[in-house]
């Protein structure tokens, strides 16, 4: 208080005593030099301070500039500036203003300072500050004296037109002051909170390129705030290049780690397209197997029909012949025997090679199918063997993000995204993983199956020659017979041609009868097969489905760790690269100062803004004062009251 009222005594002083003088050493000084208002001036350099005035809400309210000259040699200076109105802050010389928007003065000494408002010229950042109270938006003029639960948002973006190097080259920093008495739990997640006295004071830094949006909460009773700052500045920070080396080995060790694993998930997918291969050809040799069962299953029926047909007929013809001997029939009606008995024959013989065609078929598909199988590897591949790819995958995908980070990398996101994706792609090779293994377990399992069942297999083959065999005997005996018959039939005389047909064709039924049982059977046998077969067809397409799947899976599997050792290959310098980028956005040192109030202006060095809002505070109630002494006392008496 005492240093304030000495002040006021001072610019007392010189408003009493000082005008006459100053204005007369002017005098004198221009009189020394007849020609300064005509020699031009010469600065080094010029500031430009901006104070601008926001109402409680952010709105701008007025503005003015305070320029600084570095002088050099003293002299008339010429400056630019849509001012409406300016003011020589180092002396009592006039400043002259021009429609052009020029600005002259006459400098003096190595410093000269003058003031120039500003009207309707906007700022570079839209501030936008909001009240809310217990949730409610509040005015900032009604919310002084109100008690509940404050928040406070302060929102700030770029504003579109003014030139946009102030937005992307300067730092914000916003603070406000909060009297505990007036406000407890006080909460600002994205601010700085420090104590400033006895108030608490909250900091908030909007970097260069940024729009952010900052909020206070707090419970207030009876609630006042002073101004809020807010000041504007060229973003310049020191830092120090960080010290690499432990992460980058760490990072390399990631990069070799990957590239194993790309390798080893090459020779899975190797053996799994070789796998897939043998599955798909033993799946082409089972269908031909399987078609070839159904259709000799198919034809046994016609086959046994016909058969039954034919022992049928014999034992009808045997039977009229047996019975025929008390009366003798004529000769001429057996002529046709030898003829049927010989079309017996030749259908069998068609038996024959309809079998013998099957079994070709049957060998066909059987060796197929043999190849397919011996075709699957033999790896052995364990659990164990499956959860320790996972766990590298795990560490592969986890890596990234347990490295120690800058705190710039944190908040720029330097190397985030790779991180995330390295995790998506371990979760799905995890995934791939299982299916292969699943895969393998069923391959194997079809491996083992067939080895049970391959002498099964194996004697169709020639249970298919036996009875091929058989029914070519039986079409030999049927041509002997009929040939017999035939023979008989022209030698003999009827009693004596009969007799010998009657004991050839009960030969032939009989054997006959014997060969169709066993016909019957083995058509029993292939029906049981064909039907047992159709599940073991179903079991080895369905391997074939998923061995496919599974190539498939690996091949995808293979292309992702080929892209992510391709993205990894180089970690350590790729770290350095992002490093250096980052480091580059926080240096400042190429940019060039512009000043804020006209692109005229040369030399400008130093531009910074300076804003306040109004504060929120309870109107006093006006009050009326007895005058009548201070008039009494003059001005000397209260000049002098301001010591008491």
């Amino acid at each position: 208080m005492r240093l304030k009222k000495l002040m006021i005594l001072l610019m007392s002083a010189v408003l009493v005593f000082g005008s006459t003088p100053l204005a007369a050493l002017a005098e004198d000084n221009g009189g020394d030099k007849p020609d300064a208002e005509n020699t031009s001036g010469k600065y080094s350099a010029k500031d430009e301070a901006i104070y601008g005035n926001l109402d409680a809400g952010g709105a701008l309210q007025d503005m003015y500039v305070v320029n600084t000259f570095h002088v050099t040699e003293p002299g008339a200076i010429v400056d630019h500036g849509n001012y409406t109105d300016v003011r020589n802050l180092s002396n009592l010389n006039e400043i002259e203003q021009t429609g052009d928007n020029k600005v002259r003065f006459q400098a003096e000494g190595e410093e000269f300072y003058y003031q120039g408002d500003l009207d309707n010229r906007p700022l570079p950042w839209n501030i936008d500050i909001t009240y809310l109270l217990d949730g409610e938006e509040v005015a900032p003029d009604e919310l002084a004296g109100k008690s509940g639960s404050l928040e406070i948002q302060i929102a700030t973006s770029a504003n579109e037109n003014v030139d946009p190097v102030f937005f992307k080259n300067y730092l914000l920093q916003i603070s406000l002051t909060l009297d505990p008495t007036k406000a407890d739990d006080i909460q600002a997640p994205d601010g700085t909170k420090a104590t400033s006295g006895k108030n608490t004071q909250l900091s908030f830094t909007v970097m260069p390129e940024k729009e952010e949006e900052f909020v206070v909460s707090a419970n207030v009773t009876d609630f006042e705030m002073d101004p809020i700052d807010i000041s504007a500045a060229p973003y310049s920070m020191s830092i120090e290049d960080p010290d690499l080396g432990g992460m980058k080995s760490n990072m390399q060790s990631l990069s070799d780690a990957i590239s194993e694993i790309n390798q080893g998930v090459g020779d899975l997918n190797s053996g799994i397209s070789d796998l897939s291969s043998g599955a798909s050809d033993l799946s082409s040799g089972s269908s031909d197997y399987l078609s070839g069962i159904n259709e000799l299953d198919q034809s046994s029926g016609q086959l046994v029909n016909g058969s039954a047909s034919i022992r049928d007929a014999l034992n009808q013809v045997n039977e009229a012949v047996q019975g025929g001997v008390p009366d003798a029939p004529d000769l001429s009606e057996l002529e046709a025997l030898p003829g049927g008995i010989r079309d017996l024959a030749s259908r069998l013989r068609e038996s024959a090679d309809g079998l013998d065609k099957l079994k070709e078929n049957y060998n066909n598909a059987n060796g197929s199918l043999k190849d397919a199988i011996n075709s699957i590897p033999d790896y052995q591949i364990d659990q164990e063997t499956i959860n320790a790819i996972k766990d590298q995958l795990r560490e592969q995908g986890g890596n990234g993000a347990n490295q120690d980070q800058t705190k710039e990398q944190s908040e720029n996101g330097a190397n985030q995204g790779q991180t995330k994706e390295q995790s998506e792609n371990s979760a799905k090779q995890e995934k791939v993983l299982d299916q292969l293994f699943e895969t393998y377990q069923a391959a194997q399992n079809a491996k083992g199956t067939y080895q049970e069942v391959k002498k099964a297999f194996g004697s169709v083959e020639g249970t298919l020659s036996d009875v091929s065999s058989g029914i070519r005997e039986m079409a030999d005996k049927a041509e002997s017979t009929a040939s017999k018959v035939e023979k008989g039939l022209q030698s003999m005389d009827q009693m004596g041609a009969l007799k010998d047909l009657q004991n050839g064709l009960s030969s032939l039924a009989s054997e006959y009868q014997s060969f169709h049982s066993g016909l019957v059977e083995y058509t029993d046998g292939v029906s049981s097969l064909a039907s047992s077969y159709e599940d073991l067809d179903a079991g080895i397409q369905e391997l074939a489905n998923g061995t496919s799947s599974l190539n498939s899976g690996a091949s995808e599997l293979k292309n992702g760790t080929e892209e992510l050792q391709d993205k990894t290959n180089d970690l350590p310098g790729d770290m350095q690269s992002e490093v250096d980028k980052m480091m580059d956005e926080y240096d400042a040192s190429d940019f060039e100062p512009q000043s804020f109030v006209s692109d005229k202006n040369k030399k400008v060095d130093v531009v910074q803004f300076v804003l306040q809002t109004e504060s929120i505070e309870v109107e006093e109630p006006e009050t009326t004062e007895d005058t009548s002494n201070e008039e009494e006392k003059g001005f000397w008496g209260r000049l002098m009251d301001l010591f008491r």
